[in-house]
């Protein structure tokens, strides 16, 4: 079953047992895949579909850091919550030390010395690591070692 279909699933599993909060989210998520699909007139492949739930956890984060600067705890709370039910959606993300052993070999394969190769160590390792690692994570990873 591919990752859309079982957001399908679980909306309907969360109606039948009465639980807003995940029925809400995942109907968000939903929307939010109707529309690109929608508007770019493609059927989202499961790739595609990891790389919009990362930027919808993304844009979680961002909105509880705005919440809290502006005392508002509850709602950061719940968009933490909301982040975390659409994360794990995604595959495994890979640890620190899986990480950086990847990030190595990038910078190794492509011959990078310094912060002037960050765009390709970049373009390398989005298309190598995927889902499997958020993108501000690679990019900490990749300054740290070409430091």
């Amino acid at each position: 079953m591919n990752v859309r279909n079982q957001i399908l699933e679980d909306i309907k599993t969360a109606m039948k047992s009465g639980d807003t909060f995940a029925r809400d989210t995942l109907r968000l998520l939903n929307s939010a895949l109707k529309q690109i699909e929608v508007d770019e007139r493609v059927e989202l492949s499961d790739e595609r579909v990891f790389a919009i739930l990362q930027t919808q956890i993304k844009r979680r984060h961002e909105s509880a850091e705005q919440y809290r600067a502006g005392g508002r705890e509850d709602l950061a709370d719940k968009e933490l919550k909301e982040a975390e039910l659409i994360g794990s959606y995604l595959p495994a993300q890979l640890s620190d030390e899986e990480l950086e052993a990847k990030m190595r070999e990038i910078i190794a394969r492509i011959g990078a010395s310094g912060a002037k190769d960050m765009g390709a160590v970049m373009k390398a390792a989005k298309e190598e690591l995927g889902s499997a690692c958020e993108g501000k994570r690679m990019s900490e990873w990749a300054k740290k070692l070409l430091a």
